[in-house]
């Protein structure tokens, strides 16, 4: 399978640059698999096709303010974007430009926060470690900025948005951003019906927007992100498969944190670790029963993921009938739910 076979033409227009507001006043693209349907309704709108003993799996982890401008002793500009924590001080990063931060370069973002770069990945990251008074989290806040992605060209007017109402644990580099569409209200109307809502954690990083390559899609590595699955969780889950309730995930992060602790029967194990899941068809979801997710980036490995709950020629179909509706893409764009 070509990485070309994944693509379709956006107009940039499309690109949500701003989030909706309210939350749930987004548009949702409800797909039914079975039959092949589409309807177009609001977001929140959703209750209509949840029913009791559902269980909604989402991601609870939250962006940190992981973008940092820096200068290097002669005054150049590099950014640093935050990917994963190494131990107590060191990050794995990105840096741009990457010729300004060879093993040994000193940066300074402000007078509170230092840098210096003390491995080259193979694959062109950097370690870092950092240099700081206080709490790092607390530097942080004052010193970096959201890392929106490069296709949001205005600025962000309130951080929160970028935020999921039910974040609790500082990690990602990148929201994950079909939980943007919950209020709080909404999420107690779905509550009160009698549906689960549970939560695991995958810390967004390079592995879920770096782009694909190679035009071979098996070539593609993913790079690792953290997860973690408590055994409250698990035991949620495993209530629900043995009883025949649907998993519906919120997320991409929440598809690929279920589907690497699953078993072939669709029960999963509690744990913690690093995963580097790649799913792309012909891969058939063990846990996964229905997914809400946002519109993806062409050749992405998101929309490859998208393709395992039916199949790329019908995501494809899917895809040009939104951009016919004028939907509104990506990040802050409007969602889908496949049914």
């Amino acid at each position: 399978m070509k990485t070309s076979d994944f693509y379709y033409d956006l107009p940039e227009e499309l690109i949500a640059q701003t989030p909706a507001e309210p939350r749930d006043s987004s548009r949702l693209l409800v797909y039914h698999r079975a039959t092949h349907r589409i309807e177009h309704r609001i977001f929140r709108e959703i209750k209509e096709y949840l029913r009791a003993g559902d269980v909604l799996v989402v991601n609870r982890t939250k962006v940190l303010p992981a973008r940092l401008f820096a200068k290097t002793a002669s005054g150049g500009a590099v950014e640093v974007l935050l990917l994963k924590r190494i131990n107590l001080d060191e990050w794995e990063v990105l840096v741009r430009p990457g010729r300004k931060c060879r093993v040994g370069t000193k940066l300074r973002v402000n007078e509170e926060l230092s840098l210096e770069v003390t491995a080259v990945t193979a694959t062109g990251e950097r370690h870092v470690r950092f240099f700081y008074e206080g709490a790092f989290e607390d530097v942080l806040s004052r010193a970096g900025t959201m890392p929106l992605p490069p296709y949001i060209h205005e600025k962000l007017k309130d951080p929160d948005r970028y935020q999921t109402v039910y974040c609790k644990e500082n990690g990602s580099a990148a929201a994950p951003t079909a939980g943007l569409h919950f209020t709080a209200g909404l999420l107690e109307e779905i509550r009160a019906m009698g549906v689960e809502i549970v939560e695991v954690l995958l810390h967004v990083g390079l592995g879920t927007f770096r782009p694909v390559k190679v035009e071979d899609v098996e070539k593609h590595v993913m790079h690792s992100e953290y997860y973690e699955v408590s055994e409250a969780a698990a035991a949620a889950v495993n209530r629900a498969k043995r009883e025949g309730r649907r998993i519906i995930a919120v997320g991409t992060t929440s598809v690929r944190t279920l589907e690497t602790v699953a078993a072939p029967d669709g029960t999963i194990k509690a744990g913690r670790g690093e995963t580097q899941i790649f799913l792309y068809p012909p891969y058939k979801m063990k846990c996964v029963d229905a997914l809400i997710t946002n519109f993806h980036l062409p050749e992405s490995t998101l929309l490859m993921l998208v393709s395992c709950l039916c199949s790329r020629e019908e995501v494809l179909e899917i895809y040009r009938t939104a951009v016919k509706e004028k939907y509104r893409f990506f990040s802050f764009g409007d969602a889908t739910f496949f049914i």
